[in-house]
């Protein structure tokens, strides 16, 4: 969302949603490193797609918890000047599908 870590767009004002990201990306990161070992050591395709696999759903999972809690800050402070709009959530929203 926003380029400036702590401004407005930021998850760091929602801990817990922070924490679940964190805790998603993490995953996927150690899903990632378990694809890159099988293709080093030249394990079954199917094994490897399903890592593949994995780690896209782990990383579409953490993308939208971010546009979901925006989209709900947007519902409970929808006359902040800082929200996001609601076509650029829209476009992030589609980014992901």
């Amino acid at each position: 969302m926003g380029s400036d870590p702590q401004g407005p767009d930021s998850l760091l004002h929602d801990q817990e949603a922070k924490r679940k990201v964190l805790n998603r990306l993490k995953r996927a990161q150690g899903q990632l490193a378990a694809v890159i070992g099988a293709v080093e050591n030249d394990a079954h395709c199917r094994d490897v797609v399903q890592q593949l696999s994995a780690v896209s759903k782990a990383l579409d999972r953490a993308g939208f918890l971010v546009i979901s809690t925006a989209l709900r800050d947007c519902m409970t402070t929808p006359e902040a000047d800082n929200v996001t709009n609601p076509d650029e959530l829209e476009k992030l929203f589609l980014s992901l599908a």
